[in-house]
């Protein structure tokens, strides 16, 4: 049974002793591939780097709200130069989260996930969404670009917040929360979603499904959502593996 991790951050400081070696391990347990996502500019940065130095990883360069202060036309004018490099699949992470009180002012958040979202519109390429409490201005921007598509990634709506996503072309992203106890929620929203709409991911280091909850997290553990997923949907896992690795080269525009 095939992986493809939609979302992934092995640039973590948590991965710094063993990277490689766990990378290495990824091979050898059917991870076909990885979207590796960048956070702040250093994150995209080396999002970029394990893209080269490993064929089956991919980059998504991009600023994550905590971020949003951060950016600024020399960071924009970066992040579209490493998006030349042609492993990067996405623009991403970016979006709003109005969830920690510390982040940045909101109208700091959404001027910089517009600006982002203006590049992904100018080179052509799907975004990366992060979405935390703020369903309402995240659905508002995305709207304002109907040639953009992307995921919403770690998908924490309603199920009429996901029907809504889905009209405008998005697709599902699902991490190890679907496992946990408590995500009746997300199981709803997986119950309504097509198959050809849906993602894996992990997040990793963080989001680690039950059984490891509370570990580092990492892509072979994708296996328990693609069994989570199975159970809902009522098919195999085979099937769940098949259509999330085609629905991600697909987004990724990969062959």
């Amino acid at each position: 049974m095939n992986i493809f991790d939609s979302h992934a951050h092995y640039d973590d400081d948590s991965f710094e002793d063993d990277r490689n070696l766990v990378i290495n391990e990824l091979k050898e347990n059917n991870i076909i591939g990885v979207l590796n996502c960048g956070a702040s500019l250093q994150g995209a940065r080396d999002s970029v780097k394990l893209a080269r130095e490993n064929d089956f990883f991919y980059a998504a360069v991009g600023i994550h709200p905590e971020y949003a202060g951060t950016v600024d036309d020399k960071v924009i004018s970066e992040i579209k130069e490493l998006s030349k490099y042609e492993k990067v699949r996405a623009i991403g992470e970016i979006g709003l989260d109005y969830y920690y009180e510390e982040n940045p002012p909101r109208e700091i958040q959404r001027r910089a996930f517009i600006k982002q979202m203006e590049l992904a519109d100018e080179l052509k390429l799907p975004v990366i969404i992060h979405n935390r409490d703020a369903h309402g201005d995240t659905l508002e921007i995305l709207k304002m670009f109907p040639q953009v598509t992307g995921v919403i990634h770690c998908f924490s709506g309603s199920v009429e917040f996901a029907r809504e996503c889905l009209k405008i072309g998005y697709y599902i992203g699902f991490t190890g929360v679907i496992t946990f106890k408590n995500s009746k929620k997300i199981v709803e929203v997986a119950k309504e979603m097509p198959l050809d709409k849906i993602l894996v991911e992990t997040d990793c280091p963080y989001m680690a499904p039950s059984p490891n909850r509370g570990k580092r997290n990492r892509s072979e553990y994708i296996k328990y959502i693609i069994d989570k997923l199975a159970d809902i949907k009522g098919v195999t896992p085979e099937e769940i593996s098949y259509h999330t690795v085609c629905n991600t080269k697909k987004l990724l525009n990969l062959k």
